[in-house]
């Protein structure tokens, strides 16, 4: 089961939040963390890609 983080961080003048989710790779079946900075509205459409 994949589990996911999310963390705020403040800018100076944006709001910034780092998204951390676990993908499973097809080929080896082995677990890999992806990363990315991004808008807190951008969020949950993120972590609902594949």
């Amino acid at each position: 089961m994949a589990k996911k983080t999310v963390a705020t961080l403040q800018g100076s003048s944006k709001r910034l939040t780092k998204a951390i989710k676990m993908v499973k790779s097809p080929k080896t079946g082995a677990y890999t963390f992806v990363e990315s900075v991004m808008s807190p509205e951008l969020v949950n459409d993120w972590l609902s890609k594949r």
